[in-house]
């Protein structure tokens, strides 16, 4: 069998070839490994931001009771195998070899992109290992990608924001089209979009395939305690009320996703195929991270100096990024900061500010990413107070070495910063 380095180096050697928008290459890698995706129930999300959070909320409910679950997210921060889980577990090296040497001829032959061979690979992986339903979140977009060959037992859509313009379209109704491009004939949507324009093509959508659609943006919350380590509120969902129910993720932007997963799971239910009872809806929000492995989501990582860590990578993630800090009363912030070329950094730098005491810029080890010199001149920040880094890795020491044990320190911009954050990190806890 080949190595795991030289299965990830052919998958990652497919990056070169860009991306190819339809199910084709998809469904022609299936076939190779006999249709793994039809093995399974999913539940299907796309979105701009919140997908990650609410496929993990999602993922850690059903394991809580007890069924095998399978979690398909991207991009992974560290290793590749953090793409593809089984109830919290990332699937071994050995297995992601393995699976390549199966597809090899095909990969060979035909070019697929990275993303389609990835996801053939994970559908494989949940068919071995039996999972009883998957949580699969859509690459780019939702009509051409290529996690849409699932039928699933619920369509979820989190948000609508610009992103990706170049590719899914220079307006908010354009990217809400390929977003609904998910929904499938007589299968429930749930969404948490509230534009009025994004909101009517994809109740469009919904009438044209006989799909019932779940306003799951009309939700009561009462905020009881919050902190970097939980949010604890009264929450009223589709109905059904929940005194002080924990949820591990921080911040009221998670209160969102957490509706919104709540009422995916009511529709669920409602199928007769699953049964998440509220004691297990309860374990599962309470112990996110611990269930499904999920990081990089205002993360306190770090006690002392405070280390926080963020994957916001567009404006309005960033926006959002910035109300949970002013929420938790977070402010005169050490941010380390970096972004990739196709995103707005004058917008993300001019949310981040207010709550910036100092900033250090920085560039990740990619050619997507922004020269640092370039994100400090998004800041306007007072003299001596932004610094240009050569690296992730010099940013980060630089913070830790100013902090001087007490500023908090918060690193975002992008999954490839805090991936490079997090090895760092780890090295120094080793």
């Amino acid at each position: 069998m080949t190595s795991y380095a030289d299965s990830i180096g052919l998958l990652f050697s497919l990056e070169k070839f860009g991306m190819k928008f339809g199910l084709k290459g998809i469904t022609r890698l299936l076939k190779v490994l006999n249709d793994p995706h039809r093995q399974f129930a999913t539940i299907h999300i796309a979105g701009t931001n919140g997908k990650g959070s609410t496929a993990s909320m999602l993922a850690a409910m059903f394991c809580a009771a007890g069924y095998r679950t399978g979690l398909y997210t991207s991009p992974h921060l560290v290793d590749f195998t953090e793409r593809i889980r089984v109830d919290g577990n990332q699937i071994s090296r050995r297995q992601v070899a393995r699976f390549v040497d199966a597809l090899r001829p095909s990969i060979l032959r035909h070019q697929p992109t990275f993303f389609e061979a990835t996801t053939a690979i994970a559908f494989a992986h949940f068919a071995e290992k039996k999972v009883a339903i998957a949580i699969i979140e859509t690459g780019l977009g939702g009509r051409l990608d290529s996690t849409n060959v699932v039928r699933p037992l619920a369509s979820v859509i989190t948000n609508i924001g610009l992103e990706h313009t170049e590719v899914l379209g220079t307006t908010i109704e354009e990217i809400a089209r390929e977003k609904a491009g998910i929904i499938k004939h007589h299968v429930p949507c749930v969404t948490a979009v509230s534009q009025r324009s994004a909101l009517a093509i994809i109740r469009a959508v919904c009438k044209k395939r006989n799909a019932r659609l779940i306003h799951a943006s009309r939700f009561d919350a009462s905020i009881r305690e919050m902190s970097l380590d939980q949010t604890i509120a009264d929450m009223s969902v589709r109905g059904i009320r929940y005194e002080r129910l924990r949820c591990s993720l921080s911040g009221v932007l998670q209160l969102r996703n957490a509706a919104l997963a709540l009422a995916t799971v009511h529709e669920v239910n409602k199928s007769g195929k699953f049964s998440i009872s509220e004691p297990f809806i309860r374990l599962g929000l309470s112990r996110v991270q611990e269930l499904t492995g999920f990081n990089g989501r205002l993360n306190l990582v770090r006690r002392n100096p405070p280390v926080i860590l963020d994957v916001a990578h567009n404006a309005d993630g960033t926006r959002q990024l910035a109300a949970s800090l002013r929420d938790l009363d977070l402010h005169n912030l050490l941010v380390v900061f970096g972004v990739m070329k196709d995103k707005d950094c004058t917008a993300m730098a001019r949310a981040l500010q207010p709550l910036a005491g100092e900033v250090i810029a920085v560039a990740a080890r990619t050619e997507r990413s922004r020269a640092a010199g370039e994100v400090a001149g998004a800041f306007k920040m007072p003299p001596g107070k932004m610094t240009a880094a050569f690296s992730v890795r010099e940013g980060v020491r630089l913070a830790l070495q100013r902090s001087r044990q007490r500023t908090p320190i918060l690193i975002t911009g992008s999954h490839f910063v805090v991936g490079e954050a997090l090895q760092l990190l780890a090295e120094k806890k080793a």
